[in-house]
């Protein structure tokens, strides 16, 4: 048996249900032996990033294993790079692979789920999840971010081609309280509303009130928060199936504070 603390390889197979293959060979073929170079204006490989890319990719899809076989009710994968600004042929934001869209797609292949919803509170939009999903009924992308930031995306008229995507922007300098008004009326209704057979989290937490890339104001009270509304719809619509994965933080206290209230909240279910 596997070490539950380290994540497994993922597969090519995996990848391509998301990405395409001339660009995972790039990827493939460009990461250096030694020093870095630089794939992307903002993202950069070096000898240890196949490695972990793919683990990355691994670990989303073991979580996926766990939930679904009900060895676990929710699971959490630390890992790094993030993945939500990859889109299918094109990287930004220090992202390779899209973790959390290759999940969704495993889920539905692996374990045939209809409907799989993605909650994404990082301060920066998921300019990639939402392209991977933008046709795509089967699939509700929802997030809260900062804007204007990086990467530019997330306006609230962009809805998708079948109104699956839900977007609510926040302002620099909000904190909880206008994060958790999103939540309350703009995403939670609309993830009750479409129903899924899988919750999952894109968990990052630079819209902490410490981190040096965003302007929000959120602390870790609100991440718990946010975590047990998750969960509690998870609870009446799909069994309690949670998969959460990390993306941004850039703070170590304020990511650390706010990783554990995350992992702890989900502990508790």
């Amino acid at each position: 048996m596997l070490d539950r603390d380290i994540a497994p390889f993922g597969t090519f197979q995996d990848i391509a249900r998301v990405h395409t293959s001339d660009y995972i060979n790039s990827i493939h073929n460009m990461n250096p032996e030694e020093g870095l170079i630089d794939f992307a204006p903002d993202t950069s490989l070096s000898p240890g990033s196949w490695e972990a890319a793919m683990r990355g990719v691994g670990g989303a899809t073991r979580c996926v294993d766990e939930v679904m076989s009900k060895r676990v009710s929710n699971a959490f994968a630390a890992s790094r790079p993030p993945g939500h600004h990859a889109e299918t042929a094109v990287t930004s934001g220090f992202c390779l692979f899209n973790n959390a869209a290759i999940a969704a797609r495993y889920a539905q292949e692996a374990y045939g789920l209809e409907r799989v919803a993605i909650m994404d509170f990082d301060v920066h939009h998921g300019n990639g999840t939402q392209e991977i999903f933008w046709n795509d009924p089967t699939v509700m992308y929802t997030s809260t971010h900062q804007m204007p930031l990086f990467p530019g995306t997330g306006a609230v008229n962009e809805t998708g081609e079948h109104n699956n995507i839900v977007n609510a922007p926040l302002s620099a300098g909000d904190d909880g309280t206008q994060f958790r008004e999103a939540m309350d009326y703009s995403i939670l209704p609309r993830i009750r509303d479409f129903s899924p057979d899988l919750i999952i989290i894109s968990a990052g937490f630079d819209a902490h009130e410490r981190d040096p890339l965003g302007g929000l104001r959120l602390t870790e009270l609100d991440f718990a928060w946010a975590t047990r509304k998750l969960v509690e719809i998870a609870d009446e619509r799909c069994e309690g199936r949670v998969v959460s994965l990390l993306e941004g933080g850039y703070d170590l206290e304020g990511l650390a504070r706010s990783a554990a209230a995350h992992v702890m909240t989900l502990m508790d279910y």
